[in-house]
């Protein structure tokens, strides 16, 4: 049964999702890249990378919802009223009760495998970069999964350079840049009632009754008893958090019918625009979240490049600039930076939310382990000026930056950028000037 719901689900998202765990949203497990690099200009070697990422696959949260699901389908039980598909989804409601709410929002196994690959990837991709004793700095948030996270990629670090100087620092003051607001604020000041209108035309596809119908043997007992709107919702997001945990070996598949997940998935997926994209409804507090860490990626960057220029005794100066932290912060982020590849602009603003999928994918932009990575490159010649390239999710992307070839000879080509160029056109997003 597993096997034909993929297959279904494959055919029905041809052209938005290859994978049908992807309409898992924000709970996709981070898929391995198989990106070629494009090579850089003659002469320019990698020296410094800058990178923020996102902690790796976790339980669900809150343990709440655990909870209600098995209490739910157990009282439901008791009452005579699942259907045989309902009495298996109370095993496994049983189970992650057990299992899973104890460790709900901490970081899996799988998670702890996503830093590590990453990890091993950077070190071979930029070797340039990792040599000896380089030093590292790390910061994580104070959430223990960032903190797990961070372990994570260090601990691969060091496994393939075992002479790495690494800092390594999770402190609330760090939060300043690694996730300043409080999300509950973001989310109460984008829910406007433009926003309102909208949203219910996305949950207008969204109907619970053929689920309901096919859990419960009693239209009347759902009725009466169960909020059909809401089971779904949490039935979706603990089913698709279980990518995550692979040990565990079952699944939620034998729910849904391609057209019901595709349907909830665009409601979530417009959901996140409207919190943290730049969603014309609302009042995009949700981008300010993530200013000033473009500010810092800036600020900490031109103080390694000018260390690296005059060669001045100013301490030692890190190699790499290593963040972990959240979703609510890479998604922003990425719209601040307005990249392209796979999702068409990630800065897009769009008013049309039936056709947003099209345009703006979440699952593309913040799957679990979300990162973004910016590679700077220098040259040995002089006079030659800083490259730059920004990756999501280790891919290269497109910016819109621009280098004016009347004022400056041999431009590079897309995904490389003068860090002139780069610094004066985001110094003003991150200042919103």
């Amino acid at each position: 049964m597993k096997i034909i719901i993929a297959l279904l689900l494959t055919i029905v998202i041809s052209g938005f999702a290859q994978d049908f765990r992807q309409m898992g949203s924000n709970y996709y497990a981070y898929p391995t890249p198989t990106a070629k690099y494009t090579k850089a200009p003659a002469g320019y070697k990698p020296f410094y990378l800058s990178h923020y990422g996102r902690h790796g696959s976790r339980f669900h949260q809150p343990a709440d919802h655990y909870h209600f699901l098995y209490s739910t389908l157990a009282k439901a039980d008791s009452a005579g009223k699942l259907t045989d598909l309902g009495k298996s989804l109370l095993e496994r409601a049983k189970y992650l009760d057990e299992y899973a709410a104890p460790r709900a929002g901490d970081l899996t196994q799988l998670g702890v495998a996503q830093h590590q690959g990453i990890a091993k990837r950077m070190v071979k991709n930029f070797p340039e970069i990792f040599k000896n004793d380089a030093y590292i700095e790390a910061y994580a948030s104070t959430s223990v999964r960032c903190v797990v996270s961070m372990a994570a990629f260090l601990e691969e670090l060091r496994a393939q350079k075992p002479k790495l100087d690494i800092h390594q620092e999770s402190g609330k003051y760090l939060m300043s840049f690694i996730n300043p607001l409080d999300f509950g604020k973001i989310i109460g000041e984008s829910n406007t009632p433009a926003w309102q209108k909208e949203n219910e035309k996305m949950y207008s596809h969204v109907n619970p009754a053929r689920m309901m119908h096919a859990i419960f043997n009693d239209s009347t007992y759902v009725q009466k008893n169960i909020d059909a709107g809401d089971l779904l919702s949490k039935i979706y997001e603990i089913g698709n958090s279980l990518q995550g945990s692979p040990e565990i070996k079952f699944s939620f598949d034998d729910l849904w019918t391609e057209d019901d997940l595709f349907a909830r998935w665009r409601a979530q997926n417009a959901w996140w625009y409207s919190v943290l994209g730049n969603n014309p409804f609302g009042k995009k507090e949700g981008l300010e979240n993530a200013r000033p860490l473009l500010k810092n990626v800036l600020e900490v960057a031109d103080k390694v490049i000018e260390a690296d220029t005059t060669k001045a005794k100013t301490g030692k100066q890190p190699v790499a600039t290593l963040r972990f932290g959240h979703d609510t912060m890479v998604f922003p982020f990425a719209v601040l930076l307005q990249m392209e590849n796979g999702t068409r602009n990630t800065g897009v603003e769009i008013a049309e939310m039936e056709g947003l999928h099209k345009v703006w994918r979440d699952y593309e932009i913040c799957p679990m382990a979300a990162n973004v990575q910016f590679v700077f490159y220098k040259s040995s010649k002089k006079g030659s000026p800083i490259l730059v390239k920004v990756m999501l999710n280790e891919t290269e992307q497109k910016l819109p930056v621009t280098c004016d070839s009347t004022m400056v000879k041999n431009c590079p080509a897309a995904p490389y950028y003068r860090w002139d160029d780069f610094r004066e056109f985001y110094s003003k997003i991150a200042n919103k000037n």
